[in-house]
């Protein structure tokens, strides 16, 4: 794989920690700055509709621009917000750090996975796109705890600084590794936007967020149901959280790696092991080992889809894949937001902490269906193009037999 790959890992790794580390360290904050726990958990709503809302917004006013100095402006975003968390002096202005931060996120991770799948052949797209989200994965197991300890122990502010110097260094890297590439002076916003009228965009961008949201559905109260139902101590919460992170990594690369060999049934099996993993949980939930082996394997099966999902998009969106791409992360974030919110409805309705399971495994169920109907209209397209191709120059159908190349 390029090195500029590296480059690209490190900064989606400062971006991937940027986005946890807060949750561990509210009471921090709240602390520090005179405020509730509920207010200071404002700050990781305010970051989600950034990612949301500002990633697409800002690729499409910079739609033109070549893609390194899209990442190049993009990274210094983000050392200018964590910047600003880390000298604010009021809760205000460290809401709008971490909203600053927040508007290059989806945008960076869009951007770079579309970079990541041009410096390989086909063969290796999705193993690359995988190594750009294996540094949000990694967040999970080193970023997140590592920023949450120094937090706790040398001040919030100081995690921010770190964060301000993992930025400098991604900075770096992008501007030394990443290959020059070529102005989008073709590039269009209607173009980027004609997209999402092929109907296999809009299959991609729901199975994302179906199977982002059957994966959040569950984690978001998975610790409530880890202490309340499975019986663990809250201390116990750190170590199961990094074997969690340990799936994501093993997942994302697994999922790369069988993606570029075929990526449709690669998605299928991962969907219907996110179904039935998230299915099984609710019964292991009641036995400590078997509930933690299930939770290791929900954060393979979780994000195995994530490399896939990407590739897919990228795909369908040929032409004009960049606005699609940064979408996507967009889509994956409305997901975690409505698993989130449907499992909290479930346990609202007195239905248990297991509950919220059975939500994402119904979640990654209309994932699957929907996956298995986008590899059907490929199919689809396969057999009429085919047929296409056994029509002569004259207008007259020629024989399969006589057609050797266009079987295949």
């Amino acid at each position: 794989m390029p090195l500029a790959l590296l480059a690209l890992t490190l900064s989606s790794f400062g971006i991937g920690t940027t986005e946890f580390v807060v949750m561990g360290l509210l009471p921090n904050v709240a602390g520090d700055l005179s405020v509730s726990i509920t207010t200071a958990g404002f700050l990781i709503s305010g970051y989600a509709l950034g990612v949301v809302v500002g990633g697409p917004l800002l690729v499409a006013a910079g739609i033109r621009m070549p893609r390194k100095s899209m990442l190049l402006i993009l990274m210094l975003i983000f050392i200018f917000g964590n910047l600003l968390s880390a000298l604010a002096p009021g809760y205000a202005l460290l809401m709008l750090g971490r909203v600053t931060t927040a508007i290059c996120h989806g945008a960076f991770l869009g951007v770079a996975s579309v970079v990541a799948a041009d410096l390989v052949d086909d063969s290796r797209k999705a193993r690359a796109i995988a190594m750009v989200f294996t540094g949000g994965a990694a967040a999970n197991v080193v970023g997140a705890p590592l920023g949450t300890w120094v937090g706790q122990n040398f001040g919030w502010r100081v995690t921010f600084w770190m964060l301000v110097g993992i930025g400098l260094i991604g900075l770096a890297g992008i501007a030394r590794l990443v290959p020059g590439q070529p102005s989008q002076a073709d590039a269009r916003v209607g173009r980027e936007l004609a997209v999402f009228r092929r109907p296999q965009v809009g299959l991609a961008l729901a199975m994302t967020a179906l199977s982002l949201g059957a994966l959040f559905a569950s984690f978001t109260y998975v610790a409530p149901m880890l202490t309340e139902v499975t019986g663990y101590s809250a201390e116990a919460l750190t170590p199961l959280l990094a074997l969690f992170g340990i799936g994501l990594v093993v997942g994302n690369t697994l999922g790369g790696r069988y993606a570029d060999r075929a990526l449709i049934p690669t998605l299928a099996t991962a969907l219907a092991a996110l179904t039935v993993v998230l299915a099984v949980f609710t019964f292991t939930a009641g036995y400590q080992v078997p509930a933690a082996i299930t939770f290791a394997l929900l954060g393979v099966a979780g994000f195995a889809t994530v490399p896939g999902l990407m590739t897919r998009v990228i795909s369908k969106a040929e032409g004009a894949p960049t606005l699609a791409a940064v979408v996507t992360v967009s889509a994956s974030n409305v997901g975690i937001a409505l698993g989130a919110y449907l499992g909290g409805l479930s346990i609202d309705a007195d239905l248990g902490y297991t509950s919220p399971n059975w939500i994402g495994a119904i979640m990654a169920a209309a994932a699957l269906a929907l996956t298995v109907a986008s590899g059907a209209l490929d199919k689809r397209g396969g057999r009429a193009r085919r047929r296409g191709d056994l029509v002569a120059e004259g207008g007259e159908p020629v024989p399969a037999s006589s057609q050797g190349d266009g079987s295949r």
